[in-house]
């Protein structure tokens, strides 16, 4: 399976406007690498320099899209069932929240900057919620289901790594790998908070909770989209520096900012690129008044004031929460081409530290099987098995099949 990001949040905070926005900028890609797009799927791209700009040719992607040398590279979004506090004991959607989470490998949690929307996510008029609550609610959600599966073999667990000298993270580990957590995630947990790991059975119930917080933190790392910037009150905004100080990253967005701007730019109003900072408008002619006055707004209420609308901020800070890089297999080192003879055709997203033969693996298992070595295609060298790709390499494998 793939890197997955889950867009998670309450009800009535934009949510499916955020995944919409985020999903719909390049429709047009037709060859997505993904077989299962549905309702609460779709396709979000992340930024990066394409490599056609260092070699100076016009590339010809397959699997992604270059925008004025830029590649845009798919990941996949699942849109998670809306939530409300209970989620963990079976309220509302949280039997389907909880299962959608287990696909995902980094969050953005999509939060009301406007606070016009309460607890249970009914509308309260703008102001009237504190945003806060909603950072807090949704983490002490999560952190009480990983608890409570934790919790359900604990006993067990514990004796057997006292009785039998098993390694905790390694039991551990086996019991919540359907959830994305590693065997280093839950070290990672043991050895920040000093925790006895060769008494497990003496944690106390507090020990097992920030246990499970610190490994929500790292194996579902999560990014607060402070969405509604464009019409939240000053003081809600101003709450953006106690959510940073409580450990999260935060980007201010308008989900509804960035959709309007798609939508002008495709019928071909507006020339814009998602995480522009500006838009030009190439027919004013046929913008009504109202379409005028909106644009006006997004380009004084959004872009000028925080930069862009934040959306492709998001999408790309959440990649790099999962320490992924971008790296172009090719099957002619010196021209850059497939077998097809597209340049530069396919850009693949892998975790950093990946190798040339995880490379070779991620491209198909059979070249995976046959490598042989690899050529680095910026400085012609040989590069072996288990050399350390880099963030934009350019790699040509060569196999014995």
């Amino acid at each position: 399976m793939g890197m997955q990001i889950g867009i998670v949040g309450k009800p009535n905070v934009g949510k499916s406007t955020f995944f919409n926005a985020s999903t719909d900028a390049h429709a047009e890609v037709a060859n997505y690498p993904f077989t299962t797009i549905d309702a609460n799927r779709g396709v979000m791209f992340i930024r990066k320099p394409c490599p056609c700009r260092d070699f100076n040719v016009t590339c010809t992607p397959h699997n992604s899209k270059c925008i004025n040398k830029t590649r845009f590279v798919p990941i996949e979004a699942i849109d998670v069932a809306g939530l409300v506090p209970g989620a963990c004991e079976g309220r509302g959607l949280g039997n389907k929240f909880l299962d959608d989470l287990r696909q995902a490998h980094a969050l953005i949690h999509i939060v009301d900057a406007s606070g016009s929307a309460d607890g249970e996510g009914n509308p309260c008029g703008i102001g009237n919620y504190d945003p806060l609550e909603d950072v807090k609610f949704l983490e002490e959600e999560i952190v009480q289901w990983l608890k409570a599966i934790i919790k359900r073999s604990w006993e067990d667990i514990a004796r057997k790594c006292e009785l039998e000298g098993s390694k905790i993270e390694k039991m551990l580990a086996e019991k919540l790998t359907g959830l994305g957590i590693r065997e280093d995630h839950i070290y990672s947990a043991i050895r920040n908070l000093g925790l006895d790991i060769a008494k497990p059975s003496r944690w106390n119930d507090l020990e097992l909770l920030n246990f499970s917080k610190h490994v929500r933190k790292v194996s579902k790392p999560m990014l607060i989209a402070y969405n509604k910037i464009d019409i939240a009150p000053e003081e809600l905004v101003k709450k953006m520096d106690q959510i940073k100080e409580g450990g999260y990253a935060i980007v201010p967005t308008s989900a509804e900012a960035e959709l309007a701007l798609t939508n002008a730019a495709k019928k071909g109003l507006i020339d814009y690129s998602p995480g522009s900072k500006t838009f030009t408008v190439i027919k004013d002619s046929e913008l009504s008044s109202g379409q005028t006055k909106a644009l006006d707004f997004i380009r004084k209420n959004v872009l000028e004031k925080y930069g862009s609308t934040g959306i492709q901020k998001c999408i790309d800070e959440a990649v790099k929460m999962l320490d992924l890089i971008v790296v172009y297999p090719v099957e002619d080192d010196t021209h850059l081409t497939d077998k097809e003879g597209r340049i530069l055709p396919d850009a693949h997203l892998i975790p950093r530290g990946s190798t040339a033969k995880d490379l070779a693996y991620k491209v198909h298992t059979e070249i995976g099987d046959h490598f042989i070595r690899g050529i680095d295609a910026r400085t012609h060298r040989i590069i072996g098995a288990d050399h350390e790709l880099k963030d934009g390499d350019v790699i040509r494998i060569v196999t014995d099949a």
